[in-house]
C-alpha cells in the first residue's frame, strides 16, 4: 500500500476514534440533561405538595393547575397506602409497582424514586415520593411523576444527529486526511519526478528543497551533498581515465613506432639503430610498467584495502629510506638521516610507510640541483610523530602548492624526469589511511619541507598485526 494512502488510513481512523469518543460522551452527557427535564420537576412538585401538606393548607384548584404543568401529575396516598388524592384517575389503571411510595414509607430519608411502568403508555414514568406529616400528625405520601417519553424521543433524536454527525465527519476526515497526505508527500513526489530524470550525466542537477527546515527538507538536503560527492568522485574518476590514458598514450605511441622502424631496420641489418630502438621499447615499457603499478596502488587505496600494522620505530624506517634514497643520488645530493636519542615506537604499515618516505624522498633528490642536501629527521609532535623531508631545491610556488597532491599534477611538468605525477597522491592517500595527514612548506629558490604525520596509536581500524620490529640500528 502507498504511503500516501497509509497515511490517510492512519490519519482517518485517528480522527474517527477521536470522533467516536467524543460522540459517545456528547450523547451521554446530553441524554443526562434530557433526562433532568423529567426528574427534576417531579422532584420539585412532589417537595412543593409535602409542604403544603405540612403547613396543614389544603390544595385549591389553582394549586393543582399550577402542580400538573408541563405533563407532571400529584398523587397523594396516607399512612396505608390508600390513595387520597389523584385527579387524573391514574391509579384506577394500576401501577405495576408500588415499591416508590412504599419505599418513602420506610426510608429514613423520607423520599424515594423510581420508575415505574404505567399500563397509560409505551414509556416508563419516573416517580418521586415524600413523606409527610400534618399538623394533626397524620402521615402522607406525596407522589409526583412525569414520562420520559419526549425526553426519550429527544435522545433519539440526538442519537441520530450524532451519528450523521460523526459519519459525515468521519468521511470529511477521510478527504481531508488524503489532502494532507498529498500535501506532506509533495515534495517527495518533486524529488522523485528529479532523481528519475538524473543520469549519469546529470549529476549536477540539484533535487529542490520546499522546506529546508522540516524533515524531508533535510533528508533531501543530504541527498543534495550525497550528489555533489557523487559529481566531484565521478568528475575526478572522468578526469582520472583521462589523464590515465594521456600519460598511458606516449609510451604506447614511442613503443609502436619504435617497433615499427625496428622492424624495418632489422632487414638492413642496422644493429646500432635496432639496439637504440630496444632500448627506448624498454625504457617506455618500465614507464609504462610504473604507471600500471601506480595507479593499481591508487585504485587499492581508494578501495580500503586491508592494512598490515604493528609496532615499529619510525626512526629505523626514515633510516632505511634515506640510505636507499642516497644509493639512488650517487653523490650528486647529499642525503643525511638525522638520528634520534630515542626510538619513536608507533603502530602502523611498515611497507606503506617506506613508500611514503621513498617517494617524498625521491621527489626531494630529483628537484634538488646538483650539489644540494636532503636531511630526514624524526619527531614527537602533539600526540602524533613527524618524519620531516628537507631539501635545498628548487621549491613550490605558493600557488601551486595546495595543487601538488592532485592526481597527475606537475609543478614543473619540464623537470618531471619521467614522472607521471602519482606519487604524491600516493603517499597522501597512504596517510590519511593511517588516520594522518602530509603537510608541505616550500619556499621557491630555497627548498622545500614535506612533513608526514601519524596518530601514536596507528589507524582507528587494524585489520592485522605483524610481530614488532626489532630496532634497526
Amino acid at each position: 500500500m502507498p504511503i500516501r494512502w497509509r497515511l490517510t488510513l492512519f490519519i482517518a481512523l485517528a480522527i474517527g476514534a477521536i470522533l467516536l469518543v467524543l460522540g459517545v460522551a456528547l450523547f451521554f452527557l446530553l441524554s443526562e440533561a434530557q433526562l433532568s427535564t423529567v426528574e427534576d420537576p417531579a422532584e420539585r412538585r412532589a417537595e412543593e405538595v409535602a409542604d403544603i401538606i405540612r403547613s396543614g393548607q389544603s390544595l385549591q384548584a389553582d394549586d393543582v393547575k399550577e402542580l400538573t404543568l408541563d405533563g407532571v401529575f400529584v398523587i397523594i396516598r396516607n399512612g396505608e397506602g390508600k390513595v387520597l388524592y389523584d385527579p387524573l384517575k391514574l391509579t384506577e389503571s394500576g401501577a405495576k409497582d408500588r415499591s416508590v411510595w412504599m419505599n418513602a414509607l420506610v426510608d429514613r430519608g423520607h423520599h424515594a424514586s423510581g420508575r415505574i411502568e404505567f399500563s397509560r403508555g409505551d414509556a416508563p414514568d419516573y416517580i418521586y415520593a415524600v413523606r409527610a406529616r400534618t399538623p394533626q400528625g397524620r402521615v402522607r405520601v406525596v407522589e409526583a411523576g412525569k414520562s420520559y417519553k419526549p425526553a426519550l424521543e429527544d435522545i433519539r433524536e440526538i442519537g441520530v444527529i450524532l451519528a450523521a454527525g460523526i459519519g459525515v465527519a468521519f468521511l470529511l476526515s477521510i478527504g481531508g486526511a488524503y489532502l494532507l497526505a498529498r500535501t506532506v508527500l509533495r515534495p517527495v513526489e518533486a524529488v522523485t519526478a528529479t532523481a528519475q530524470e538524473m543520469g549519469e550525466r546529470d549529476l549536477g542537477k540539484r533535487l529542490p528543497v520546499a522546506n529546508p527546515n522540516d524533515e524531508i527538507g533535510r533528508l533531501t538536503t543530504t541527498i543534495n551533498g550525497l550528489l555533489a560527492r557523487l559529481d566531484a568522485a565521478f568528475s575526478r574518476q572522468r578526469r582520472f581515465a583521462a589523464d590515465a590514458s594521456h600519460e598511458l598514450r606516449t609510451p604506447l605511441t614511442s613503443i609502436s613506432g619504435h617497433a615499427r622502424m625496428l622492424d624495418e631496420w632489422a632487414l638492413e641489418g642496422d644493429k646500432e639503430t635496432a639496439h637504440r630502438s630496444v632500448g627506448t621499447i624498454r625504457r617506455e615499457a618500465g614507464k609504462m610498467r610504473g604507471l600500471v603499478e601506480s595507479l593499481l596502488t591508487l585504485t587499492r587505496g581508494d578501495e580500503g584495502a586491508p592494512m598490515e600494522v604493528g609496532r615499529y620505530d619510525l626512526g629505523a624506517v626514515g633510516k632505511e629510506a634515506t640510505e636507499t634514497a642516497g644509493a639512488a643520488a650517487d653523490g650528486r645530493v647529499a642525503v643525511e638521516f638525522v638520528p634520534n636519542e630515542h626510538e619513536v615506537t608507533v603502530t602502523f604499515d611498515r611497507g606503506r610507510v617506506l613508500q611514503v618516505a621513498s617517494i617524498l624522498l625521491d621527489n626531494a633528490v630529483k628537484y634538488t640541483p646538483d650539489g644540494g642536501s636532503v636531511k630526514v629527521s624524526v619527531r614527537e609532535e602533539d600526540g602524533s610523530v613527524a618524519l620531516a623531508i628537507s631539501d635545498t631545491g628548487v621549491g613550490i610556488s605558493e600557488e601551486q602548492l595546495p595543487l601538488i597532491f592532485e592526481r597527475f599534477y606537475r609543478a614543473n611538468p619540464s623537470r618531471s624526469e619521467g614522472g607521471v605525477g602519482l606519487g604524491l597522491s600516493i603517499a597522501r592517500q597512504i596517510a590519511e589511511a593511517h588516520g594522518g595527514q602530509i603537510r608541505a612548506q616550500s619556499t621557491p629558490g630555497k627548498g622545500s619541507t614535506f612533513t608526514l604525520l601519524l596518530p601514536r596509536n596507528g589507524p582507528d581500524s587494524l585489520t592485522s598485526e605483524r610481530p614488532t620490529e626489532p630496532s634497526a640500528e
